[in-house]
């Protein structure tokens, strides 16, 4: 097992928080595309391309990158998430390899796998320690979905026969692993593309209902590219064309009824294409970061007017540690950010 430490400290970074309100710190530069991050009391996980992951010890202030032995080193993790005693990446491509990771010693385990010349995995989810969800690209005229009952020891991929239908053209974007969230007992799965709608399910996925939405759709690289609720019903999307990254209209959305309706907002205004959006927490759903293809915004009145606080397009994805403090990764960097 191959593996890298890199012993940093924290640089200041002139250009990327161009507002006061913002303060950023580099935690690393190195060469990498991460997509997929979670953040919990002592590390900050990363999912990453070239068959990688990696931590950063916030006590320790060292980060380590690791190589999984038992994938190609072609292999991308676009999606993450965790339990209290394991880390969960999941590959995109085929094989789809879901490999779990022992918080405390590292052992890593294969304990899925899936093999189909279509599978592609965007998102993944856990709710408790018990219960967790990961979706993908139709194989069939499904999106495709697999759950764990178990703490992700085994998976068992969902019949299409209790799926909704997916249009011809209907798939996902894996940006930022924020296709599928999960807020009490609803689960909310995004499309893009020819369509782009979103997949809600109140009772864990034993029935669905599906949503028409109005953001920009019908070619290949348009749609929901990122969603956000704050609880089961208030809930954000965004995303756009990412062939025309500078369009700032019908790609964003808000809605306050479990995603039953949608309005768009900030019309001709604000960011363009978005790859990651998220609700700041327990700021009450009033205040919304979003990075992306024209920077990263900012907006603290519900999303109708937004503030860009930096130019930088390096960003793909971030999460909150807390209502003051997020990180944020992408293209050869992982960043601390701290709202003033």
């Amino acid at each position: 097992m191959k593996t890298i430490y890199l012993f940093l400290l924290f640089i200041s970074i002139s250009g990327i928080a161009q507002n006061k309100k913002f303060k950023s710190e580099v935690i690393l530069e190195t060469k990498l595309s991460c997509r997929a991050i979670l953040v919990d009391d002592e590390k900050v996980w990363m999912g990453m391309d070239k068959g990688r992951y990696g931590f950063y010890d916030k006590k320790k202030d060292t980060t380590i990158i690791k190589e999984i032995q038992s994938v190609p080193r072609t292999t991308e993790f676009r999606s993450i998430a965790g339990t209290k005693k394991a880390i969960f990446i999941l590959a995109i491509g085929n094989p789809a390899m879901l490999i779990r990771i022992d918080k405390k010693t590292l052992e890593e385990t294969v304990v899925y796998e899936e093999e189909h010349e279509k599978v592609f995995y965007d998102s993944m989810q856990f709710v408790d320690d018990l219960n967790g969800f990961a979706m993908g690209d139709p194989i069939e005229n499904c999106l495709a979905f697999i759950k764990t009952t178990d703490g992700g020891k085994t998976w068992q991929k969902v019949n299409c026969d209790v799926l909704p239908k997916v249009s011809e053209g209907e798939a996902a974007f894996a940006t930022s692993n924020t296709n599928l969230i999960v807020k009490g007992k609803s689960i909310f799965m995004v499309s893009g593309g020819k369509k782009s709608r979103v997949f809600v399910s109140d009772d864990f996925g034993a029935t669905w209902n599906v949503y028409e939405t109005p953001l920009v759709q019908g070619e290949t690289m348009t749609g929901i590219f990122t969603a956000d609720f704050y609880n089961e019903k208030i809930g954000i999307i965004a995303g756009g064309n990412y062939e025309k990254q500078d369009q700032n209209w019908a790609n964003k959305a808000f809605t306050k009824n479990g995603g039953k309706t949608w309005k768009l907002i900030a019309e001709k205004e604000a960011f363009g294409y978005a790859s990651c959006v998220q609700f700041v927490p327990n700021s009450k759903w009033k205040k919304i970061i979003s990075v992306g293809g024209t920077g990263m915004f900012y907006s603290d009145n519900f999303g109708k007017s937004w503030t860009k606080f930096s130019d930088d397009k390096d960003f793909f994805t971030f999460r909150f540690e807390s209502e003051k403090v997020f990180y944020a990764t992408g293209r050869n960097k992982l960043v601390r950010f701290e709202i003033q």
